[in-house]
């Protein structure tokens, strides 16, 4: 299985970003997606994912500005980032079932 991460960038505050996570070897509608982000000098933490039956939950610091979502055609899961702020600089991993990890897309919100 493989992940690909891309679409990170750097953006001002209140711009958006959509990161995109294409798998292959494994379906993403048969497995628990998830995005997670690690900023330099904490701890990775969950900040998304979307189960089987499509239930979604959000890190309460992003609820309401990011939204998760996935095209079972492509094979591919988003995570669409808007309002952003300076502390949402990170770098962003998707995964599946917390099991498969893809590269990590590096994200900068400038103030």
């Amino acid at each position: 299985v493989q992940l690909q991460a891309s679409g990170g960038g750097l953006v001002q505050a209140g711009g958006s970003l959509r990161l995109s996570c294409k798998a292959s070897g494994r379906s993403v509608g048969m497995n628990t997606m998830g995005w997670y982000r690690q900023a330099p000098g904490r701890q990775r933490e969950w900040v998304a994912d979307i189960s089987v039956n499509g239930a979604v939950a959000y890190l309460d610091s992003v609820e309401g500005r990011f939204t998760i979502s996935r095209d079972n055609a492509k094979n591919t899961v988003y995570l669409q980032m808007n309002s952003l702020k300076p502390e949402d600089t990170a770098v962003y991993y998707c995964t599946m079932s917390t099991f498969y990890w893809g590269q990590g897309t590096q994200v900068t919100v400038s103030s």
